[in-house]
């Protein structure tokens, strides 16, 4: 039987009641900047984060864990190989999982990394409109990437996204004003969030880590992204309410995820 529970279809609250009463485990190779946020959101929100990259147990743990997520933004080709070894375990043994290709528009290295990663049927691709565009082949000049960071809207690469959903086989999620989720055919968008979850280092790295606690309780990949960006929405703008800037609203969104409840979330999710 797969990992993954079957849910009705219904809404956000569903799934993360789901997480709470599963707690699944959830592996991550992520990069130094975003193993603690990453770690504690996904505490914070029922699941269990284990941080696991050595290529000498990263499969042992694959067969462990309920999903896989891998975050490329400080990959050395030893994570590199780790990584790989990771997601060809996760697609023969069923286990659903995420990669977030951290600012692969800005380096060589990043790209064929982000790349050939791509090209091993993750469940989702989770990333900012630039590193979507930039997977997707789209030029340096065109992705609009500034580092890490995107200068673009998510739905001006909604034509990029399509078509690496569809050269991928993944649900392809991108974070934006407006957030969208698309399998290269149907697209949700999600309208919830604030922008000082761009002004905290490592909460979009955070996202695709709740993302795969998502994957892990959904039968349907579309929904696991979209679900995973309304947690992540409705608790910014609750977490927003009450920090005083970055340092406090990143206290303030752990303490938000942690109190969220179902009924709570459904009634806040903006899904035009």
């Amino acid at each position: 039987m797969s990992k993954q529970s079957f849910l009705a279809d219904q809404g956000p609250g569903a799934t993360l009641a789901a997480i709470r009463d599963t707690g699944p485990l959830v592996q991550n190779i992520t990069n130094f900047v975003a193993m603690d946020l990453a770690a504690n959101l996904l505490l914070s929100v029922g699941a269990s984060p284990a941080m696991a990259h050595a290529g000498e147990e990263v499969e042992e743990f694959v067969t462990l864990a309920s999903a896989l997520t891998i975050n490329t933004g400080t990959f050395t080709s030893d994570w590199l190989e780790a990584a790989v070894a990771a997601a060809a375990q996760a697609v023969a043994t069923g286990t659903p999982w995420v990669l977030d290709p951290v600012g692969c528009g800005a380096t060589k290295f990043r790209l064929a990394n982000a790349s050939r990663l791509a090209k091993m049927r993750p469940t989702i691709i989770r990333g900012n409109a630039s590193e979507i565009a930039a997977l997707s082949g789209a030029s340096a000049q065109d992705s609009g990437g500034k580092g890490v960071d995107s200068t673009l809207a998510a739905d001006a690469v909604l034509e990029q996204a399509r078509r690496l959903a569809l050269n991928s086989g993944a649900v392809v999620a991108v974070t934006g004003e407006v957030d969208l989720v698309t399998d290269g055919d149907a697209v949700l968008r999600v309208a919830n969030g604030h922008m000082l979850l761009t002004r905290v280092t490592a909460a979009g790295c955070a996202l695709t880590a709740l993302t795969g606690a998502a994957a892990a309780v959904c039968k349907d990949p579309m929904r696991a992204a979209r679900d995973a960006l309304v947690i992540m929405g409705v608790a910014g703008e609750r977490a927003a309410a009450v920090a005083r800037g970055p340092g406090s609203f990143r206290v303030a969104l752990l303490d938000a995820l942690y109190n969220l409840e179902s009924a709570q979330l459904d009634e806040e999710a903006r899904l035009p």
